[in-house]
């Protein structure tokens, strides 16, 4: 099956649901990255949750999942647009390779001294001018201690950032990253239970059903089958699937931006020093690299652009 999101809403209850399966889209990342399994776990977890908490963004533009840790994994990173084209990537502390297990807790690997957090980014691609895009913060820590998952993580973040009952089942491997999410609708004011016992009932039990889904059954059952065995006596309505794929941003031309945006003294002191600029991409691993023929060029473009006339040891 390709990779996809599904919708669907439960008729009885206002409570909405979906489910995403990443085959492709979270090949295309393990295949420029190698990430000890611990890590590429927790990552292929958070990029089925960006998918997820996306599908429902109201306007055109970007959600970005980052998590900032305190132990050997110093921060995860995950980019969805509306359109679902998603990347990801992680970056760990110095020399913590050989230290990392298979079967660590978040917390070790996130918040060992408890000051890891959570960021989302909600970034309208069509901003007014001086609008901000929106940021929620939580700690991944609850009132009860360290949260021991990236689902508690981020229901966490939807109940305090959001106001809204959120329940996610997250899981991934080598093959894939999927997740379902279930959301009870709000009333006016924040988290009201819809009017009437059968209501508040389906919310129950709708999320009494999501807990018996094992992790090794979200893994390897396709999403049209866990729905089923899920929820077949619930009277639900389903909306067309959308499809996901794998998609980086980064381009030559917005190297060549960073570089002018450096300043043409630092970057001529990179040169000076190794002969060239190499700049790799954190998503997707592409290499770019700048001699300083390049390097004059970006520079001598940028001066003209101002209306600066390049340097030069001739006069005409």
């Amino acid at each position: 099956m390709n990779d996809q999101l599904q919708k669907f809403m439960f008729n009885a209850a206002p409570v909405r649901g979906e489910i995403v399966s990443l085959r492709q889209t979270w090949q295309e990342v393990l295949a420029r990255r190698a990430y000890p399994a611990a890590v590429r776990n927790v990552l292929g977890e958070m990029m089925a949750a960006c998918a997820l908490l996306s599908a429902n963004l109201k306007f055109d533009g970007t959600l970005v999942m980052q998590i900032y840790g305190d132990g050997p994994v110093k921060m995860l990173v995950v980019q969805c647009n509306s359109n679902l084209s998603l990347r990801a990537t992680a970056k760990l502390a110095d020399g913590v390779e050989s230290e990392l297990e298979n079967e660590m807790s978040l917390a070790d690997l996130l918040n060992r001294n408890g000051r890891g957090r959570c960021v989302i980014t909600l970034d309208p691609a069509d901003k007014k001018p001086g609008q901000q895009p929106y940021q929620g913060i939580v700690p991944l820590s609850g009132e009860h201690g360290p949260l021991a998952s990236m689902s508690e993580v981020l229901e966490h973040y939807m109940h305090h950032s959001e106001q809204l009952d959120t329940r996610l089942w997250l899981a991934a491997d080598t093959q894939r990253a999927v997740g379902m999410l279930l959301q009870k609708l709000p009333g006016d004011g924040g988290i009201v239970p819809h009017p009437g016992e059968h209501d508040a009932d389906t919310w129950q039990r709708v999320c009494h059903l999501g807990s018996t889904l094992s992790t090794e059954e979200l893994l390897k059952e396709e999403p049209e089958t866990l729905f089923k065995r899920l929820f077949w006596q619930e009277n639900v309505q389903h909306f067309d699937p959308a499809p996901a794929r794998f998609h980086c941003t980064c381009s030559r031309e917005k190297v060549g931006g960073m570089l002018k945006m450096l300043g043409r003294e630092e970057v001529d002191s990179v040169i000076a020093e190794r002969g060239g600029v190499e700049v790799h991409c954190e998503f997707c691993n592409q290499r770019y690299d700048f001699d300083p023929v390049d390097v004059a060029q970006l520079f001598v473009a940028k001066e003209l652009s101002q209306g600066v006339s390049p340097a030069s040891g001739q006069r005409h």
